[in-house]
């Protein structure tokens, strides 16, 4: 990843979405020959110079105080993700050369978090990686994730972008991949040398003009809770709430839960998805026994 160009295009583009009046600002003159703020006008929020607010903008994060970052934060009016993201271009940017290294990946899953899956009996729950692999799930999560679950590898990005069946299982599609795309230039910053991460975003960006123009936007979010609408292929559209958990003694890893109202049609449609998972379980457990019985 480019740093000074990452940092240029963040910078410029969180600039180019705020007006004067969001400011606080005075908006003189009626002719305004570029979106958003102006470099002075940030200057001026930030209680920076001109040139050096300049310098910053053009890549240039060397040396910057954690002050500076968050005055910088309160100007463009970051949120938290935004500001986790400018402290992170900064640590790259004053980071050795040697010191550039990819964290250290997301190895096997340990048994207790599989047994953990295993406990979860009435959400559907998932594993995902850093590179948004899907590596594990309880019952109820692979039936829920079925069509991603039953690609060669089961990759949340791929899925969304690359396969046309995408559109009919999120009923939300345009906001669930500007959610993705968020989510994934976040840890493209925490993760800048990884290269399964950027040879994912460059396969994305070749086959995927959506990527392209969302991964353009540089916007960055927390995937940690939310609603997630699917259309799914047996029980119709079904509306969860998900909670996102980093697993601290897991570095790279994320369990998701999915969970529904309490008596909505949602909670039904859960109930039903929870007993096709059995039966489609039961169904396949005679063909796994006698491939046991030959071998």
């Amino acid at each position: 990843m480019d740093t000074r160009s990452e940092v240029r295009e963040f910078l410029s583009t969180r600039r180019a979405r705020l007006t004067p009046d969001q400011a606080g600002l005075p908006a003189f003159g009626g002719n305004r020959r570029v979106p958003g703020l102006r470099r002075e006008e940030v200057s001026l929020l930030a209680g920076v110079s001109v040139d050096y607010y300049t310098r910053l903008e053009r890549g240039d994060l060397s040396g910057v105080s954690d002050t500076v970052l968050e005055a910088l934060a309160r100007a463009l009016q970051l949120d938290e993700a935004e500001t986790a993201h400018l402290f992170d271009l900064s640590r790259l940017a004053n980071v050795s050369p040697v010191a550039r290294r990819p964290r250290k990946k997301a190895g096997e899953l340990r048994p207790g978090i599989l047994r953990l899956l295993d406990a979860m009996t009435e959400a559907p729950a998932i594993i995902r990686d850093n590179h948004f692999d899907y590596r594990a799930g309880n019952a109820l999560g692979r039936a829920l994730y079925a069509p991603i679950w039953a690609e060669a590898q089961p990759n949340s990005a791929r899925f969304a972008f690359l396969n046309p069946a995408a559109r009919d299982f999120y009923p939300e599609w345009e906001r669930n991949t500007e959610e993705l795309v968020a989510a994934m230039r976040g840890e493209a910053g925490r993760n800048p040398f990884d290269k399964r991460l950027t040879d994912l975003v460059g396969e994305l960006s070749t086959r995927s003009e959506r990527f392209r123009t969302l991964w353009a936007t540089h916007d960055v979010r927390f995937h940690r809770t939310g609603v997630k609408r699917i259309q799914h292929p047996v029980v119709g559209e079904i509306e969860l709430t998900y909670e996102a958990f980093e697993l601290p003694a897991d570095p790279g890893l994320q369990l998701s839960t999915y969970t529904a109202e309490p008596g909505s049609p949602s909670a039904e449609k859960l109930g039903l998805l929870a007993s096709w998972a059995a039966t489609s379980a039961a169904a396949s457990a005679p063909a796994d026994t006698a491939a046991i019985a030959e071998a």
